[in-house]
């Protein structure tokens, strides 16, 4: 007998808008993302790096382009924005290129998967209405 994989349409309009994320490594830094998905393709994410007490220890602000095929979310890094001035990356590097599988794309959450690293990331969607879910 075969396994059957149901797959789950998702849409674009569901990951347009803006998200954000926090995470924690295991020396006390924490780890937080701001991305905005553009309906037109483009994305801008800030990572920003925080040591325990709260001070930022690095900020990388990336922009690119991004999709959805099925419940495959992708991104291509196209510059990167350091100490004020926008850098073009190398398109030829592999790590500015990116896929995942959806595991969850709600009005609220967004969970994804990197296909070769394994590695969960976790957004929670940011309202413009305060509240008002």
């Amino acid at each position: 007998m075969k396994d059957f994989k149901i797959m789950v349409q998702y849409y674009r309009e569901q990951v347009s808008g803006n998200w954000f994320g926090i995470s924690n490594d295991n020396q006390d830094a924490q780890y937080s993302e701001s991305a905005q998905f553009g309906l037109d393709g483009s994305f801008e994410f800030t990572f920003l790096t925080l040591d325990c007490q709260g001070k930022i220890t690095e900020q990388v602000t990336q922009y690119g382009d991004w999709g959805l095929v099925g419940d495959i979310h992708f991104t291509i890094t196209k510059s990167e924005l350091i100490e004020q001035e926008i850098y073009d990356v190398d398109l030829a590097n592999e790590d500015n290129y990116h896929a995942y599988q959806v595991l969850q794309l709600t009005p609220s959450v967004f969970e994804y998967q990197d296909i070769r690293s394994k590695e969960v990331f976790m957004l929670r969607r940011v309202t413009d209405n305060i509240g008002h879910c």
